[in-house]
């Protein structure tokens, strides 16, 4: 049986790092498709890309970026940001699928580590292929945005469950 995905709200990345150390150590139920591995590494991923640069997608794909970014992008990520919730649905890049499976305590270390690097990290941000160019405290609140997406579709086992 499939458990009820959880109300989340993250203020900062740290929460969010909290949330997946808290999961590991006490298990957890799927209330959608991703297991533990699976949403770290993603989250990783996306939490790297600003700092490393972001893969280059297909051409079909990049137009269609480019549509979304001069068009309908902007209004997303202002409602995600006034909200504080990121819609269901949306597309990702392939990349960042990861299989599931994966090894759980490695992908939460990873995304710890990538989330304590982007708190260090002073240097120059990439532009979002989807969302252009922002500043620092913005792309640190859509990653905790994005990762209280996620990790809402785990949820906590409880004592005597």
């Amino acid at each position: 049986m499939m458990s009820s995905r959880r109300e989340l709200r993250f203020d900062t990345l740290d929460d969010a790092v909290r949330d997946v150390e808290h999961l590991l150590a006490v298990g957890y139920e799927k209330a959608g498709n991703w297991d533990l591995a699976q949403c770290c590494g993603h989250l990783a991923d996306w939490v790297a890309f600003p700092m490393d640069g972001f893969p280059r997608s297909p051409l079909p794909v990049r137009v269609m970026m480019f549509v979304m970014r001069n068009t309908v992008a902007p209004r997303m990520a202002r409602k995600a940001m006034a909200t504080g919730v990121l819609g269901d649905g949306l597309p990702t890049i392939p990349q960042t699928v990861h299989a599931p499976g994966g090894d759980p305590a490695a992908e939460v270390a990873r995304f710890r580590d990538t989330v304590a690097r982007f708190a260090r990290y002073d240097g120059p941000l990439h532009p979002s292929p989807l969302a252009g160019a922002m500043d620092k405290p913005t792309v640190g609140r859509l990653h905790a945005l994005h990762a209280a997406h996620h990790l809402s579709f785990l949820v906590p086992k409880t004592a005597g469950a």
